[in-house]
Order: structure tokens, then C-alpha cells, then sequence
């Protein structure tokens, strides 16, 4: 058995986190000792690893517990298939998202470069943000 201290060094994560995980119910793996102190075998780093890697997936605490295993050890396969391809769903949202606005930001710049000539800056300025409040800067 690990006190928390070993359970923090091997998975990387502070006491504090373990402790929250333990609270909140995605740690199971816990015995309380005579003592009152923690302990923890080898299959709670692989429980802290789930959750450290669903966290990374932009998993919620929520979406964490709803996706471990049930008290009898048992995978939900499909609850946990839809759930990761959800997550892929919402990753490629979001990547259109961010290649829209990247579009959007290099096109700024670009107008922003192509100052004509005899316009100062504040008049480039305006002149920029003419053309973004114009609809036709969306179509682009």
C-alpha cells in the first residue's frame, strides 16, 4: 500500500488533486488504515491515469465518473464510445472554429498591411474597421 505521498510522486499529480478525486468519487481504490491514513494499491495510478488522461481530452469531473467503470467493474461500452466520439465531434467544431478566426485575423492583418499610401494610421485604422463591419467581409 502507497500513502499519498508515493500515490502524488508516481502519477505526477498534488495531494490535493488526489484527495479532490477521492472526494468527488472517481478515486475508489482508497482503504482507510487503523491509523486514518490513506492507502492506496497499484490500481489507483491506473485509475489517476484515466482521469488524468480523460481531463486532457477536455473531459469534465462529470463526464469522468459517467464514463468509469460501474461498482461491479463493468465497462458501459457504449456509453463510453458515444461519449469519446462527442468529444471528437466537439474537437472538430472547435478546430473549424479556430481556423475560421485564423482566416479572420490573417485577413486584418493583411488589410492592415495594405495601408494606402498617404493614409496615417488612425485613418487605416477606420478604414479597416469599415470593411469588418461590412457584410462582405464575412463572405471571404
Amino acid at each position: 500500500m502507497m500513502k499519498i505521498g508515493e500515490l502524488a510522486a508516481a502519477t505526477g499529480l498534488p495531494p490535493s488533486r488526489i484527495r479532490l478525486y477521492e472526494r468527488t468519487g472517481l478515486l475508489q481504490s482508497v482503504v482507510r488504515r487503523r491509523n486514518g491514513y490513506r492507502g492506496y494499491g497499484p490500481q489507483a495510478i491506473a485509475e489517476l491515469e484515466l482521469i488524468i488522461a480523460a481531463r486532457q481530452a477536455g473531459f469534465g469531473l462529470d463526464a469522468i465518473r459517467a464514463l468509469l467503470p460501474s461498482d461491479d467493474g463493468r465497462w458501459q461500452h457504449d456509453r463510453l464510445v458515444g461519449a469519446l466520439e462527442e468529444k471528437v465531434r466537439e474537437i472538430a467544431a472547435l478546430e473549424q472554429a479556430l481556423a475560421e478566426n485564423r482566416r479572420r485575423l490573417l485577413s486584418i492583418i493583411e488589410d492592415i498591411q495594405a495601408r494606402p499610401e498617404g493614409l496615417d494610421c488612425g485613418q487605416n485604422a477606420g478604414r479597416v474597421l469599415a470593411r469588418l463591419r461590412s457584410p462582405e467581409s464575412d463572405a471571404g
